[in-house]
């Protein structure tokens, strides 16, 4: 018995404190709300420029959009990027082509499912940078991206059919 507790014990002691714990649950929490902030805020910006947004963190399985929207006649596919503005990396920097893969691909999703394939199509950037609690700051970066730019990947385990 005596043996049992001091096992106990010592797995009690070598455990992280539970304030590690809830210090990482905090910075999680604070992180979503920043990007909910973030999306809130480009969502508001690209209004505020004339486009219409169709859709607002569309999903399908592990595919997602931010913003969909409408800019004439061109279905717009924007990624919005935030950070805290005491990081070292900007938020555009985390545009990586993998990531931009993704996003094409789930770009063919939403045009599958809406069958909107006739549609002109580009893909924006919205960086959010938090630089104090209630202050953002917003940058939208049109044609962020051509296809080109991807990689070759691109069509990796996609059907031939598709105008990408």
């Amino acid at each position: 018995m005596k043996a049992l507790l001091r096992r106990l014990c010592r797995r009690a002691a070598s455990a992280p404190p539970a304030d590690a714990h809830s210090a990482r649950a905090e910075t999680v929490a604070a992180s979503a709300l920043l990007g909910r902030q973030g999306e809130e805020a480009a969502a508001r910006l690209l209004t505020g420029k004339g486009l219409a947004v169709l859709a607002r963190n569309w999903r399908q399985g592990r595919l997602e959009l931010d913003l969909v929207c409408q800019d004439g006649d061109t279905l717009v596919f924007v990624e919005v990027k935030s950070r805290r503005g005491d990081g070292l990396a900007r938020p555009d920097e985390a545009m990586t082509p993998r990531k931009r893969r993704t996003l094409i691909r789930a770009a063919r999703a939403w045009l599958a499912a809406e069958e909107a394939w006739s549609r002109p199509c580009r893909f924006d950037v919205v960086t959010v940078t938090a630089r104090g609690p209630n202050s953002l700051h917003l940058e939208h970066i049109p044609h962020a991206f051509a296809l080109d730019d991807a990689g070759t990947a691109v069509d990796r385990g996609h059907t031939p059919w598709q105008p990408w």
